[in-house]
């Protein structure tokens, strides 16, 4: 998995902020029931995020992460992968989610997605945005291709490759946030990413924090703090910039 259990987005809590949170249970178009954590701001918002967690699906972090988005008026949706597998009840700290993922296929994943972005929607949505880390981050930006007027897709320290491939069906504006010392995903890898949006003309920005690890994104990676506030400083500016 790409965060320990006790980590934490390294995002400030703005303390007061007037927001509502709940645990659900959504429903994909297949039938699959999954569950999925909600943050809302008190007052009406018209811009979304979905949440695509890591490889280990639904766990702390992610739900910390949507309500630092509802404190900044951005409501907020987190979900979970392994509805068709493992079911919708919340899952102890031993959970073996390795078998869990190796049954996820694209499909699986984009019609969650969908549910959630109709979620999200239903509640005045108007601007929906997908924001994913490592396997979530690849999955992001193939939403950018599989959901329609999704409004951008994040990803953090992703795969590219498939979404390279697929970049002439992107149809939303990406953002690549990636770990220049990741042990797994090369700068190879992303200059194939940045050369295939470019021959596709997708609107996009990738950037690389050199010396950051894989999962520098966590509050408890002190020495890449630096780093971290960058990558959702730009989120925030992506989101807004493309909000309008």
């Amino acid at each position: 998995m790409c965060f320990e259990l006790d980590s934490s987005p390294p995002i400030p809590v703005i303390r007061g902020a007037a927001i509502s949170h709940e645990d659900l249970t959504l429903r994909a178009a297949d039938g699959n029931e999954f569950a999925a954590f909600a943050a809302t701001p008190d007052e009406a918002s018209n811009v979304g995020v979905v949440i695509l967690p890591d490889v280990r699906g639904l766990y702390r972090f992610y739900e910390e992460l949507a309500l630092r988005f509802a404190e900044r008026g951005v409501a907020a949706v987190a979900f979970d992968y392994f509805g068709r597998t493992a079911g919708t009840a919340k899952r102890d700290d031993d959970f073996e989610y390795r078998p869990h993922v190796e049954q996820t296929t694209t499909e699986t994943v984009q019609a969650d997605v969908a549910a959630c972005i109709a979620h999200l929607r239903d509640r005045g949505a108007q601007r929906v945005f997908t924001v994913g880390f490592c396997f979530g981050g690849r999955q992001s930006w193939l939403a950018a291709a599989d959901q329609e007027s999704l409004a951008g897709a994040v990803g953090f320290y992703g795969r590219p490759a498939e979404a390279a491939e697929r970049a002439a069906e992107l149809k939303a504006p990406i953002l690549a946030l990636q770990a220049g010392a990741d042990q797994n995903i090369t700068a190879e890898d992303n200059a194939a990413f940045e050369a295939a949006l470019d021959a596709a003309a997708v609107d996009y920005e990738l950037v690389t924090y050199e010396g950051a690890p894989h999962s520098f994104f966590d509050r408890k990676q002190e020495e890449f703090a630096a780093a971290s506030d960058d990558a959702w400083a730009k989120v925030m500016a992506f989101i807004d910039t493309h909000s309008r």
